[in-house]
C-alpha cells in the first residue's frame, strides 16, 4: 500500500486557501464565500469547540440547513479532531432525537430556527459566538492522528433502528488522493486545468456528499444547491446550464432525469465529468454518457461502512457499467460462503479491505463482529468487511454488480433494510404480522419502491394503522404501497413468498372511492397526469387525491412536472407539488397563474 501521509481533507484545503485566499470558494442562495473567508471562518467556529475541550474521539452534530455555514462548520469539527454527526432536517424529529440519544454527541451545531427541533448541548451559529481558544492543528506531531473517528454516518438497520457506521480519517484522505489521481486529473487535463465549478445536490446525511467537497482541497468552486433546487430536475438542469456547472454528482436514477430535461443536449455547456452512485447504473445511461463527446460518466461504487467509494471506473475506461475496480490502498475479494477466492466469471459475495474501512458500528459490537471479520489474506490484525452483494470478476479485472445476498435494497438511492421498515410497522398494536418487500418501480427505470403486506387485528382500519406506524419514518423508509392480507405465505425456507401475494396499492388508491370527481377542465387534466406519472387507473385518482398517498415521491415529481409544464409552463415547482399535493389544489394554483 502506498504511504497517505498525515495531512486531513481540511489540512489539504487550507493550502489551496494560503495560494488562492481570494478565489470563490462556496456559492449558495446568491451568496458567496472565498477560500481565506471559509477557512477563517471555520477556524473562529473550531476555537469555540476548542474552549468546550471537544477534539479527537469526540463527537458533534451538525444540524444546519443546507448552506456555507454547513461546510464551514464541518470543516471545524474536523479541524480539531473530532467526528461529525449529520442531522438530517428532512427526516421526522422523533427519528433525529432517536440518532442524537444514539450518538450522544457532546455538542450541535445548529441555527436558531432549528434549535427547538434539539436537545442537549447547542451552538447557534447565527447567533454571536460563544467564547472560544486560538485555532491550532489536532496531534501535529501524532503519526496516527487519521486513526481517530472523522463522522458517524447512519444507515438503515435489520434491527428496526438505524445503526451508525464510524469511519476515520485516514478513508478521507485515501480518497481524496485517490480521486486526485484517477479521477480528477483525466477530466481536468481535457479541460486545461482550469477551476472547475462543481454542483452539491447530494444530502449532507450522505457520506456520498464528500465526492462534491473533496473539489474544495483541489482549489475548485462548490454550489450549495438547496433543498427545492436540488430535487428540480428542471431547474436543477437550468442552474447547471445558467451557471457552467462543470461535475454534477447524482444517483443514476435522477442522472436520467437530469438527461432527459436535457443537462448533455448543448455541446458548449454540458458537463465536464457527471459523477455516479448510491445504485445500479443502467447501460442505457452508461452508454448514453459514453457517447456524449466532452462528458465523462463515472461510476462509484462503496458501502457506508468502507470510506464512501471502494470501486470506481469511467467511461473512458469500460463500455458497460460495471462497478469497477478497487481504489487506492483498498484490497477487493470475491469469495464463495467458506472465504476461497473464485475465480473469474464465477459469482460470489464481495468483501473488502484496506485503509478507508471503517472502525465499525457505533455501540454495536456483535454487528460489527459479524460484518467486519478477520482478513485471512492480509497482515495480522487486519480486517475485512463482508458487503452482502453479489459481484463477479471479469477477465479485465473489472468487478460487475449481481445483487444482494440478503434483505436489504436500494430506493432512490438510499440504503433500506427490509427488516426495519418490517420491525417498525410490526410494533403497532393493531399489526400481528408485517413484511416489506422492495418492487420494481414502473415510473423510474432500473428504481424501486416499498410495499407492506399487513395483517391486522379487527377492526384495525389499513389507512390509519399505515399513516401511524410510518409517522416517524423517513420518506425513503415508508412504504408507498399497501395491502392488507388474512396471513403472509411462505416458502419452504420459511420466507415470505412474494409470489403468492397479492398486489399492493398506494393508500391513496384504495381510499379513491367515495371521494369527488373533477368538476374543471383543470381538474381533468391534472388528474390525467397523476394517473400517468404514478402509474395509476383514471377511476384511482380523484380531485382530493394525496399525491404522497398514491406513491408519489420526488423522482415520480419530477415525471409529473414535466407533464405538467408542458401543458401550463413553468408555473409549478416541486415545492409547489409537495405544498398543494391534490390535483383540486393544483388545478386552483394553475388556474390562478396561467
Amino acid at each position: 500500500r502506498t504511504p497517505i501521509g498525515t495531512d486531513t481533507v481540511v489540512d489539504r484545503f487550507d493550502l489551496a486557501a494560503d495560494r488562492h485566499p481570494g478565489r470563490t470558494a462556496l456559492v449558495a442562495a446568491g451568496t458567496t464565500m472565498t477560500f481565506g473567508e471559509l477557512r477563517d471562518r471555520s477556524r473562529s467556529v473550531a476555537g469555540v469547540l476548542a474552549a468546550r475541550g471537544i477534539g479527537p474521539e469526540s463527537t458533534v452534530g451538525l444540524a444546519i440547513p443546507r448552506s456555507a455555514d454547513w461546510i464551514a462548520a464541518l470543516f471545524a469539527i474536523l479541524r480539531v479532531g473530532a467526528a461529525y454527526v449529520p442531522l438530517e432536517l428532512d427526516h421526522p424529529d422523533e427519528r433525529i432525537a432517536s440518532i442524537t440519544a444514539d450518538a450522544r454527541p457532546e455538542a450541535i451545531l445548529t441555527v436558531s430556527a432549528v434549535a427547538p427541533r434539539l436537545s442537549g448541548e447547542l451552538i447557534e451559529l447565527d447567533r454571536p459566538l460563544p467564547p472560544a481558544e486560538p485555532y491550532t492543528t489536532f496531534a501535529p506531531d501524532d503519526p496516527d492522528r487519521l486513526r481517530h473517528p472523522a463522522y458517524t454516518i447512519y444507515t438503515s438497520g435489520s434491527t428496526g433502528k438505524p445503526k451508525g457506521v464510524v469511519t476515520e480519517y485516514a478513508g478521507l484522505t485515501n480518497m481524496l488522493i485517490n480521486h486526485q489521481r484517477r479521477v480528477f486529473e483525466p477530466v481536468l487535463a481535457e479541460h486545461g486545468h482550469r477551476t472547475f465549478r462543481i454542483a452539491h445536490t447530494v444530502s449532507f446525511a450522505f457520506d456520498m456528499s464528500w465526492e462534491e467537497l473533496l473539489w474544495l482541497a483541489d482549489g475548485h468552486e462548490v454550489h450549495i444547491c438547496d433543498e427545492e433546487l436540488r430535487r428540480d430536475a428542471p431547474r436543477l438542469v437550468d442552474y447547471c446550464l445558467r451557471h457552467g456547472i462543470d461535475v454534477v454528482n447524482v444517483t443514476p436514477t435522477y442522472a436520467q432525469q437530469l438527461v432527459a430535461e436535457g443537462l448533455l443536449d448543448d455541446p458548449e455547456r454540458r458537463p465536464a465529468l457527471v459523477l455516479l452512485g448510491g445504485e445500479a447504473v443502467t447501460p442505457t445511461l452508461w452508454q448514453r454518457l459514453a457517447a456524449t463527446e466532452g462528458t465523462v460518466g463515472y461510476n462509484l461504487y462503496g458501502p457506508t461502512e468502507y470510506t464512501i467509494n471502494t470501486l470506481g471506473v469511467g467511461t473512458f475506461e469500460c463500455q458497460d457499467p460495471v462497478v469497477g475496480v478497487a481504489i487506492d490502498n483498498t484490497e477487493v475479494y470475491v469469495l464463495d460462503p467458506w472465504l476461497r477466492p473464485l475465480p473469474d466469471g464465477v459469482p460470489g459475495e464481495l468483501y473488502v479491505s484496506g485503509v478507508g474501512i471503517a472502525r465499525g458500528y457505533l455501540g454495536r459490537s456483535a454487528q460489527t463482529a459479524h460484518r467486519f471479520v478477520a482478513c485471512p489474506f492480509g497482515a495480522p490484525g487486519e480486517r475485512m468487511y463482508r458487503t452482502g452483494d453479489l459481484v463477479t470478476r471479469r477477465p479485465d479485472g473489472n468487478i460487475a454488480y449481481l445483487g444482494r445476498t440478503d434483505q436489504q435494497v436500494k430506493i432512490r438511492g438510499h440504503r433500506v433494510e427490509l427488516g426495519e421498515v418490517e420491525a417498525v410497522f410490526a410494533a403497532h398494536p393493531a399489526v400481528r404480522h408485517a413484511a416489506a418487500i422492495a418492487q420494481p418501480d414502473p415510473g423510474v427505470d432500473g428504481a424501486h419502491r416499498l410495499a407492506a403486506y399487513l395483517v391486522l387485528a379487527d377492526p384495525a382500519d389499513l389507512a390509519q394503522v399505515a399513516a401511524e406506524a410510518g409517522a416517524g419514518l423517513p420518506d425513503f423508509l415508508r412504504p408507498t404501497h399497501y395491502a392488507r392480507v388474512d396471513s403472509i405465505p411462505l416458502t419452504v425456507n420459511g420466507k415470505a413468498d412474494t409470489k403468492a401475494l397479492p398486489e399492493a396499492r398506494p393508500l391513496g388508491a384504495l381510499t379513491t372511492a367515495g371521494e369527488r370527481g373533477p368538476e374543471t377542465e383543470t381538474e381533468s387534466v391534472v388528474c390525467e397526469f397523476f394517473a400517468e406519472a404514478l402509474d395509476l387507473d383514471d377511476d384511482e385518482v380523484s380531485a382530493v387525491s394525496d399525491f404522497v398517498s398514491l406513491g408519489g415521491h420526488s423522482m415520480l415529481a419530477v415525471r409529473l412536472i414535466g407533464l405538467l409544464r408542458r401543458e401550463y409552463g413553468p408555473v409549478v415547482t416541486v415545492r409547489d407539488l409537495f405544498t398543494l399535493r391534490t390535483p383540486e389544489a393544483l388545478a386552483r394554483h394553475l388556474d390562478e397563474n396561467c
